[in-house]
């Protein structure tokens, strides 16, 4: 099969199903894309550059929707590329949040598309708006909210299916748009994220931070250290947890930016919660680790004693599926997000997301009372094993692909049947007084000829026109070249 991918930025949530796909040689998979230097063998790139950034005059509630448009317009161009090169997909596969897929059913219209929907943005009650007391949301945001369901919007009433990987995610869109979306649960490698029991008895080292088997280690990750991951709130029941755990070290894996909500006026959230807890914390025992690669980051959760997962209602992290498949005894936040993969007691210590002590109260119960800490540990592999198997969300994924080539086909042969037949149709005559019907016959027979003359000048014309264009573009980074 032909697969097209388009991500923004390569390979995003197509890592796992893009490398098991080119392992086939039978499959040819090409990535539409910004530049980046992330790289799978077997992957043909097409990368396409953004011309401009958001409009600055345009409206605050409408910049999201203006980039999605001017990334459409780049994908298209793209795409109409590699068609022009002889690239036909089976069907196209992309995530709908940028904007990107927009205009790809104008370049391929009889090719099935399967766009990621990660999330619908709400301003009522259940979801992340509004959710921490702690920052309220304020009236004039309420448009602009409702504005960033633009592009979800035009995606959900255009042709095409659509993919979820929680309950909690699809539960988020619309009710009539709910038979359009499939729920695929995504996978983790769980021979790569397993438990190693063996790291406890040993010095743990990470750059700089060493941490001794006699130590108790917290563990915290999120892309970024924000509010929607719970940052603040764990902050604060970190001075009670050290004062009761006096062997307790916490590293804290995230970088500085802000990836979900407003940013703050200066600085970042590391900085403001040090200032406001200054004094109150053995600094010593508390780590910053920054970004870390891969493979540092199994370690750390694999040595963990306690591991802090905390989100607003919103999308779960990665993480939270490779702990639960490294066998961490969690402690996460009781939102819905998390309770749709963990359960209270059974395989998680879950505590309310908006209470320090609380949150310190979790965290403690799972480094003091052993006997628990090792059921936990054993149920959430467990369950990691029943539900988060990688092989078995391929093979779901393959199904799924196949489903929806198998039943676009039928569908797209009727609708070419049905346009050949409104072609075909004969239009109705309308009788004219004979000494006029002789003359229409006179022009009528000249007409045909001459008309068709004329069409096949023009699209000659056209053609050699395109041709030229598409041979004098450099065909570096857009050409795809089959596998020897």
């Amino acid at each position: 099969m032909k697969y097209l991918f388009i991500h923004q930025n390569f390979p995003g949530q197509y890592l796992h199903i893009v490398r098991h796909l080119v392992q086939n040689d039978e499959n040819e998979v090409v990535f539409i894309s910004e530049d980046n230097q992330n790289a799978i063998k077997g992957v043909r790139r097409v990368r396409y550059r953004m011309p401009r950034g958001a409009a600055a005059q345009a409206h605050l509630a409408v910049r999201e929707l203006d980039m999605g448009m001017v990334r459409a317009n780049e994908v298209e161009k793209a795409a109409r590329t590699l068609k022009n090169l002889g690239f036909q997909p089976d069907i196209i596969i992309g995530h709908h949040g940028w904007g990107e897929l927009l205009n790809i059913q104008d370049v391929y219209p009889d090719v099935p598309v399967l766009g990621y929907f990660e999330f619908y943005y709400h301003t009522e009650p259940g979801f992340d708006v509004g959710f921490d007391p702690e920052f309220p949301l304020q009236p004039q945001m309420l448009p602009i909210v409702r504005a960033k369901n633009a592009i979800n919007l035009l995606a959900l009433t255009g042709p095409g299916y659509g993919q979820t990987p929680t309950d909690f995610q699809k539960s988020a869109y619309p009710a009539w748009a709910a038979d359009k979306i499939t729920v695929l649960r995504e996978g983790v490698d769980l021979e790569t994220c397993k438990p190693d029991p063996k790291l406890a008895k040993k010095i743990f080292k990470l750059g700089d931070i060493k941490i001794s088997p006699k130590n108790k280690l917290i563990t915290y990750v999120s892309r970024d250290l924000e509010p929607y991951r719970g940052f603040h709130v764990f902050m604060r029941a970190l001075p009670r947890i050290l004062e009761e755990e006096p062997n307790a070290h916490v590293i804290m894996v995230g970088g500085d930016g802000v990836s979900y909500g407003a940013p703050l006026a200066s600085g970042c959230w590391r900085e403001k919660m040090l200032q406001e807890l200054e004094g109150q914390l053995d600094l010593s025992r508390v780590h910053f680790a920054g970004k870390v690669d891969y493979q540092d980051f199994l370690r750390l959760l694999q040595r963990s004693d306690a591991h802090v997962y905390l989100t607003y209602p919103f999308v779960a992290s990665w993480s939270l599926r490779e702990a639960m498949a490294m066998g961490c005894a969690i402690v996460g936040s009781a939102t819905a997000p998390v309770q749709e993969f963990l359960t209270d007691q059974e395989t998680a210590v879950l505590v309310p997301f908006t209470e320090p002590d609380k949150i310190a109260d979790g965290v403690l119960e799972v480094l003091h009372n052993k006997p628990l800490a090792t059921r936990l540990r054993r149920t959430v592999r467990e369950k990691a094993e029943q539900t988060l198997c990688i092989k078995s969300y391929l093979a779901e994924y393959e199904a799924l692909i196949a489903r929806l080539v198998a039943k676009h086909k039928p569908e797209a042969e009727l609708s070419s049947q049905e346009n050949a037949e409104e072609v075909k149709q004969p239009a109705k005559s309308v009788k004219k007084p004979a000494s006029r019907r002789v003359a229409s016959k006179t022009v009528a027979a000249r007409t045909p000829r001459t008309a068709k003359k004329a069409v096949s000048t023009t699209a000659t014309t056209k053609s050699r026109s395109t041709a030229q264009k598409v041979a004098a573009k450099p065909r570096k980074t857009t050409s795809v070249k089959r596998r020897s």
